[in-house]
Parts: C-alpha cells; sequence; structure tokens
C-alpha cells in the first residue's frame, strides 16, 4: 500500500532532521551494511545448497533413503533463502543515491508524479471528448 502525499512528505521531512542531526547513523542506515549482510546469506545458502547436493547424492550412493530426503530438504530450505535474500537485498546505487538528503527519491516521484499526472490528463480529455 503506498504512502499518501502527506506522510510521505513527513517520511522526508524526518529522513533529512536525521541526516541533519547524525549523518554518520544515518549513513550507516543506508544499507550498505544491509547488502553486506544479505549478500553474506545469500554465499552461505548456496554452500548450503551444495552440502544439500552432497548429501542427497551419498543417499542415493549408500542406499539410504532418509540421507536423501535431508540432503533435498537442505537444498530446499537453502534455496528460499538465496531467493528471498537476494530479492530483499537493496541494489548498489539505491543507498547512496541520496547525497545530501532524499533527493535521488523525490526525483524519481516527481517524475512518477508527472507522468501519472499526465496520464491522468489524457484520461480526462477522452472522457470529456466522448461525453460531448
Amino acid at each position: 500500500m503506498p504512502l499518501s502525499d502527506h506522510e510521505q512528505r513527513m517520511l522526508e521531512q524526518m529522513e533529512r532532521a536525521l541526516y541533519a542531526e547524525d549523518p554518520k547513523f544515518a549513513t550507516a542506515l543506508e544499507g550498505n551494511e544491509l547488502r553486506t549482510y544479505t549478500r553474506k546469506r545469500v554465499y552461505q545458502a548456496i554452500a548450503g545448497f551444495l552440502v544439500g547436493i552432497g548429501l542427497l547424492m551419498g543417499g542415493m550412493v549408500a542406499q539410504f533413503i532418509a540421507l536423501s530426503v535431508v540432503g533435498f530438504l537442505v537444498m530446499l530450505g537453502c534455496a528460499v533463502v538465496a531467493v528471498t535474500g537476494w530479492r530483499k537485498s537493496p541494489s548498489a546505487g539505491e543507498g547512496q543515491a541520496r547525497g545530501g538528503g532524499a533527493g535521488g527519491r523525490q526525483r524519481g516521484q516527481k517524475q512518477r508524479r508527472s507522468m501519472m499526472n499526465r496520464i491522468e490528463q489524457r484520461w480526462q480529455r477522452r472522457r470529456d471528448a466522448r461525453d460531448d
């Protein structure tokens, strides 16, 4: 659910205030540490997936079904962790594009709003033309 314009302005004001009050803390929250954490977690999940493959193959070679099932479950769990961690990780420029505040986000939203305004205006003109 998207934020309303008022809520978005309040959020931007809070971000600017945070940057003005404690820039070191604000840059720590930008996402660099989060990105390294999620990248590390994805790599661990890939390693776990390979261990799961080993368990699956070992169970098949030893004719021990329970070990194969455990290997498959390890693979499945690690695949889910890797995919969700990959999707949740912030992109490389997401936290750094702000500069002195939320400038990059404001610019993107202004472009999005202006595009939406143009679409709404076109829609309204079409409705008006059809009604006449």
